[in-house]
């Protein structure tokens, strides 16, 4: 054992798998490092071939890198190992005295499991006078030997002989022929006569009955399957019989006589069984390289197979296949062996696992076949990408949150495994208002969850995006990207910031309101900003604190403060009234401001809306952001009035001009003829006008009109006024007194004095002042004096009201 064979031609650095041998002891063995053949364990030629002839062990190599497979065969060469052995110690060997000379007499033959010429070459026999041994060769080349008579003893004596003639056994019995063959299907049962022998002696009585058996040398094997009955001469099968174990028995049958000095002569029978298809084919899955990867290229070798069937002819041929739902065949390098290679691309996330069924199916009939499955795992190469679960990610997130709190979690799927499905997270760089991302937020990069670093505001972002990107751990690394769109909702944490009436430090807002204002006189407007949105930045206002809580009201929409009733004398002068501006958000936000209102009997000609008043320093507001809004509002309001001005002064230049182009002496100047209007068609309450679009900063207002003296109006209107309530009244002469005067009264038709005055639209959009002669009202030009004054757009009218003491109200929207 350990002996070395020979060394195995290969190709360069090959890798041998492993070595298939016949049978199922491992004999010879490989080195895997060298490829050498070497004795395993040791071999027993009679043993692995029990028939004679060449012994043969027939294995297969296989060379990896690239897969390759090589057949040998080792031939076994027998030694002189075993001596020769009789089937008994001790022979007795029966000669009758009237034996003659030259008679022959069978011996037992020997016994030597080896062959050629180490099994029996020869037979001697001691020195003696009386017989010799001849040596005689069958067709198969054994030997056996046989005693030949050479001498009978020789004596002498004398006698009267009384001669009875008795029957001497003196005849052998004779087979019919002293060779037989016959042929016997391998699968014939037990007890199925094999051959009738037949023998014959001419002997009479006991020396004439013949008895059958086997020679003292028949071996053991064939005593195991055959059977010979001593009387009749019936060979029978005792034993199963199988072809591939031996083709071929040679039965040796001896009959002798049951006289004295029986001789026993024999006979050979050969006994040729005939295969019958009683073996099914053996696969051998001799090398299997799994798993495959799954990019293999199609021809790849993923097994050999070696199919075996122990049948001869058609019935040991055998053709094998694969099923055809699998992207495998099979190609056949030589007999009976079989490499399985791919036919197409594999895909793992398609198939991990194959089931290759193989079948092997021989000539014989009927035919038999076998069915082996080989399981054929696909390995993983990373060739997928990952792939997020939804297209994008819209994230809303409350502002004002906890920095470090979870916002949303993204999460990708590879359908890689192992290694090349592990996925890790990252945030791609990018800046958010001109701050790094990674500033911002955060991702864990095992379970992509999302984390806000700081806390968001919704005035200052209300949205941003991000990119996501999903990597795996394989070689080369795949990735995809996300957009994450995260939107900051928006919380209520800002309270309103009034804008109007704005109060300075240690002041508070005023406004004069005439005592003569009647119910739903707009006194002013409060206006507030929320830099919330939505229901937090829905503005509702209402009346806090009031001197008289029935004397105003504020619009809780608008903001617009209003007289409920109209003033009596025991209504204080000095109103202090507390307007709440409170959003609609959960839990709301509110805020506060003072009005001063004074009620007054006339209207100052030029009063800003809520003129300031000394306050306590503790209502004062300190705020930077009161401070900035009072400065912008007092740029702007000084700019407009400033704009108002020239233009005012701009238009009163042209009246002028005007009146002296029509013939009209200063100080007077007469208006327009055309008749009176009728009481009827005037308001004495509010009279509410809009002037025509494209009229200029300043509209002259003229009244015709007859009885008291002519009073002539020019109203200044600015470009960007919104809605005003004005009453300029100046009397072209002096004022008109029902009693002193009673007799002068005006003519029909007398052109009243105009004079222009200038007057500056007011912050909170409200003015009003009581008309200085009773019964005098404005109204607009179309309905009082349309037959003289029609074609001249924007051209406004006083009139005299039918009425005795009392005051009205112009107002004019526009």
């Amino acid at each position: 054992m350990g002996s070395a064979l020979s060394r195995a031609v290969i190709p360069p650095a090959p890798v041998i798998k492993n070595s298939a041998l016949q049978g199922k002891r491992q004999h010879l063995e490989v080195n895997l490092e060298n490829g050498i053949l070497f004795v395993n364990e040791r071999i027993d030629r009679e043993e692995v071939c029990e028939a004679g002839g060449t012994c043969l062990l027939h294995l297969q190599l296989l060379v990896e890198s690239p897969l390759e497979l090589y057949r040998v065969e080792v031939e076994v060469l027998d030694i002189n190992d075993h001596a020769p052995t009789f089937p008994w110690q001790e022979y007795v060997l029966e000669v009758a005295e009237s034996a003659v000379l030259g008679a022959r007499f069978p011996l037992e033959s020997a016994q030597d499991p080896d062959v050629g010429t180490n099994s029996v070459h020869t037979y001697r026999l001691s020195p003696n006078g009386f017989f010799s041994l001849e040596v005689q060769t069958r067709s198969d080349a054994s030997k056996f030997a046989e005693l030949v008579l050479e001498r009978v003893p020789e004596r002498s004596g004398t006698a009267h002989i009384l001669v009875t003639v008795l029957d001497a056994n003196d005849n052998v019995p004779v087979f019919d022929q002293p060779s037989y063959g016959v042929s016997l299907p391998e699968d014939a049962p037990a007890g199925t006569l094999v051959i009738q022998l037949n023998a014959t002696d001419l002997d009479e009585g006991p020396n004439g009955e013949i008895e059958y058996s086997f020679s003292g040398h028949a071996p053991p094997r064939v005593r195991e399957l055959f059977h010979v009955e001593p009387q009749s001469g019936q060979v029978l099968l005792k034993g199963p019989l199988d072809y591939e174990r031996a083709s071929l028995h040679e039965l040796y049958v001896q009959a002798k006589d049951r006289g004295p000095s029986a001789v026993a002569v024999h006979c050979r029978v050969l006994v040729h069984l005939l295969d019958v298809n009683d073996n099914a084919p053996e696969v051998t899955l001799t090398s299997v390289s799994t798993p495959v990867l799954e990019d293999a290229p199609p021809g790849t070798v993923i097994a050999v197979i070696s199919v075996l069937d122990r049948d001869s002819g058609d019935n040991g041929r055998v053709s094998c296949e694969v099923s055809p739902d699998v992207p495998f065949e099979l190609r056949s390098s030589f007999r009976n062996y079989y490499t399985l290679v791919t036919t197409q691309a594999l895909d793992r996330e398609v198939v991990p696992e194959y089931n290759v069924s193989i079948t092997a199916r021989d000539m014989g009939s009927p035919a038999l076949l076998t069915l082996s499955t080989l399981t054929v795992p696909v390995s993983d190469v990373n060739d997928n990408a990952p792939r997020f679960l939804q297209p994008s990610y819209s994230v809303y997130v409350m502002e004002n949150n906890a920095p470090g709190a979870s916002i949303c979690s993204v999460s990708a799927l590879d359908p890689d495994c192992q290694q090349n499905a592990y996925l890790s997270y990252s945030i791609a760089d990018g800046h958010i208002h001109g701050m790094p991302v990674g500033t911002y937020v955060s991702i864990n990069s095992d379970s992509g969850h999302m984390y806000a670093l700081r806390s968001l505001d919704y005035e200052q972002i209300r949205s941003f995006q991000i990119q996501v990107q999903a990597q795996d751990a394989g070689f080369p690394p795949l990735s995809a990207n996300v957009t994450v769109h995260i939107f900051v909702l928006d919380q209520n944490d800002n309270a309103p910031v009034i804008v109007s009436p704005m109060p300075s430090n240690g002041s508070v807002a005023t406004e004069l309101v005439p005592r003569s204002a009647g119910p739903g006189y707009l006194v002013g407007t409060v206006s507030a900003v929320d830099a919330d949105t939505g229901l937090n930045s829905r503005l509702s206002y209402q009346l806090l604190q009031a001197t008289d809580f029935t004397l105003f009201s504020v619009a809780p929409d608008t903001g617009e403060l209003r007289t409920l009733r109209s003033f009596l004398e025991q209504d204080a002068t000095r109103q202090r009234l507390v307007v709440q501006v409170r959003d609609g958000g959960q839990p709301a936000l509110s805020a506060t401001v003072s009005l001063l209102l004074s009620v007054v009997e006339t209207m100052p000609q030029s009063l800003s809306d809520f003129s300031e008043f000394s306050l306590p320093p503790e209502d004062s507001s300190s705020s930077p952001l009161t401070v900035y809004l009072l400065v912008s509002l007092g740029s702007i309001s000084f700019t407009f009035l400033l704009a108002i001005l020239i233009l005012t002064a701009i238009r009163c230049r042209g009246e002028r001009r005007s009146c002296r182009g029509d013939g009209c002496s200063p100080p007077r100047c007469h208006c327009c003829p055309g008749s009176r209007p009728s009481p009827e068609s005037l308001k004495t309450s509010n009279l509410t006008a809009q002037p025509p679009a494209g009229t200029t900063a300043a509209t002259c207002l003229d009244v015709p009109g007859g009885g008291p003296p002519g009073y002539c109006y020019k109203v200044c209107l600015g470009p960007e006024s919104a809605q005003s309530d004005f009453m300029f009244l100046k009397p072209c002469s002096p004022p008109w007194n029902n009693e002193k005067d009673s007799g002068k009264q005006s003519r029909p038709g007398q052109h009243l004095q105009r004079r222009c005055r200038s007057a500056s639209p007011m912050l909170a959009g409200v003015r009003s002042a009581p008309l200085p002669h009773p019964g005098l009202a404005l109204a607009p030009l179309p309905s009082l004096l349309s037959p003289v004054l029609a074609p001249r757009p924007g051209c406004w009218a006083a009139t005299e009201l039918p009425q005795q003491g009392g005051s009205g109200v112009f107002r004019a929207g526009f």
